[in-house]
């Protein structure tokens, strides 16, 4: 009894890994990957890659598929040790002209506008809503907040007459964490680390959660003697933890994001999908920009002949474990790649499916409301897993280069907000500027359009499109 109640929980760890590892790699975009996967070609002898080859890997919407891959940049680093403490969470990258490709560059949503938006489905009092835009607005670059609590609470009761306690603002912070990405509005490292743990669930996040709130020092020094002692786990333990979990947490969340200050602060995105038109159907191609990678021929040999003839001396049964490790994560990898790609692709074809429209003409109004659960429920997966495949993603489409979060929305009576925000931004263009309408006014006119949308509503999606109030839009003459 007591092996099978063993086996259970074994099956079960190994699922949560695998789990866990699959939700790492789905966060990653296109160039990311390439490094990743690099990575472990350096680390794994087990592993080779093909030969260059310059096509991708394509489906088109009843899900044909043909597979092949670009071969990419080396590693910056030769050994783990090598690598200095600020790259520990981030992917290392050869330049555009090893890939050979340079990405476009682009005008991306500001951290501001992303946070903004989500802010506007948020039911706040107008004090709350004030708040929390100079929260927002106090972030940097990295999404960490500049600023106090006191101090912001200072700020709107001297220099915008609003009396505010910080109490008040810590209120309403707590709101603006809860936002995506996570990690967001974060004081300090240790804060975003925690903000983001907070929000998985397991024994190792618990786990997790422990070395850096109580032995953060200690982590970011490596004394994982010291955590072990601390925390009463073993150090294995505790390695395993912050490598699995901790390192691929994101130490900067608002820097995937552009600043929104100007063109200069354009990023460059290298799109991880396509969709191009033939004829009437839509054609998915997913740019990998990674080898095709298989299990190196000499390990699966090795492996085989062990299998056939079980080493007896010791030197040649340390072999085998060696082989076998190296060919079991290489064969635990492959799985996790092809179950990667397969989860994208199916995401990826639902998305065209739901706003073929869209991908036909371009025009905003042809997008349907459409939620994370819709695809989820679409392609058997756990919205958690869809949020992970949707994060940082692009697709280039026809009409230009789109983050995949463009395309999702609530929908108002079956109208995308996205729909309602364009309709809006239509008739502020069109409006006389020495008398602009103000929000009832435009919602009295969004209602002649057909679209039943509250005042208040208006408000919140004038401001998400970033259009000012009607008295800052009035020319001055």
């Amino acid at each position: 009894m007591a092996n099978k109640t063993t086996t259970k929980i074994e099956i079960a760890t190994k699922s949560k890994q695998l789990q866990r590892e699959l939700g790492r790699l789905l966060e990653m975009d296109v160039n990311e990957m390439a490094a990743e996967v690099q990575n472990q070609l350096d680390s794994n002898p087990a592993l080779e890659a093909a030969v260059e080859d310059n096509d991708v890997n394509r489906r088109t919407e009843d899900g044909r598929e043909s597979e092949t891959a670009e071969v990419i940049q080396r590693n910056d680093y030769a050994d783990e040790e090598d690598i200095p403490p600020s790259a520990l969470w981030f992917p290392r990258r050869g330049s555009d002209d090893e890939r050979g490709y340079v990405p476009e560059v682009v005008n991306e949503i500001s951290l501001q506008d992303y946070l903004l938006e989500q802010l506007s489905e948020r039911r706040l009092s107008p004090k709350d809503e004030l708040i929390a835009r100079n929260i927002i607005g106090n972030l940097d670059g990295n999404g960490y907040l500049s600023r106090s609590a006191r101090s912001i609470a200072d700020d709107l009761t001297f220099n915008e007459g609003e009396e505010t306690e910080t109490h008040e603002v810590e209120r309403v912070l707590a709101v603006v964490r809860r936002l995506d990405p996570p990690g967001i509005a974060a004081f300090n490292l240790r804060d975003c680390l925690l903000l983001q743990l907070q929000r998985m669930a397991g024994e190792d996040a618990r786990l997790a959660y422990s070395v850096i709130d109580t032995c953060f020092d200690d982590f970011s020094r490596k004394r994982y003697d010291d955590i072990s002692d601390s925390l009463k786990v073993s150090r294995e333990e505790v390695t395993r933890v912050v490598k699995e979990v901790i390192l691929a947490l994101n130490p900067k969340p608002g820097s995937a994001y552009s600043s929104g200050r100007s063109e200069e602060h354009s990023q460059q995105i290298t799109p991880d999908f396509n969709v191009a038109i033939n004829g009437d159907t839509l054609t998915v191609t997913l740019n990998n920009r990674i080898p095709e990678l298989s299990i190196a021929e000499t390990y699966e040999r090795l492996n085989a002949d062990f299998e056939r003839r079980p080493p007896v001396t010791s030197r040649a049964q340390n072999q085998m474990r060696i082989v076998r490790d190296g060919y079991n994560r290489a064969k635990g990898y492959l799985n996790l790649l092809k179950m990667r790609k397969t989860t994208l692709f199916e995401c990826m074809r639902e998305i065209c499916r739901r706003q073929r429209e869209f991908f036909f003409t371009g025009d905003t109004a042809d997008l349907k409301p459409m939620t994370l659960q819709n695809i989820a429920d679409a392609v058997g997966r756990d919205v958690s897993v869809i949020s992970r495949a949707m994060a940082n993603k692009y697709v280039d489409t026809q009409w230009g280069i789109k983050p995949l979060r463009f395309f999702f929305s609530e929908g108002i009576n079956g109208v995308s907000t996205t729909e309602i925000k364009e309709a809006l931004r239509r008739v502020v263009d069109g409006e006389n500027k020495q008398e602009p309408f103000t929000d009832a006014q435009l919602c009295d006119l969004l209602r002649q359009q057909g679209y039943e949308v509250a005042r208040r509503t208006i408000g919140k999606y004038r401001d998400a499109a970033g259009i000012p109030k009607a008295a800052m839009r009035k020319a001055v003459h």
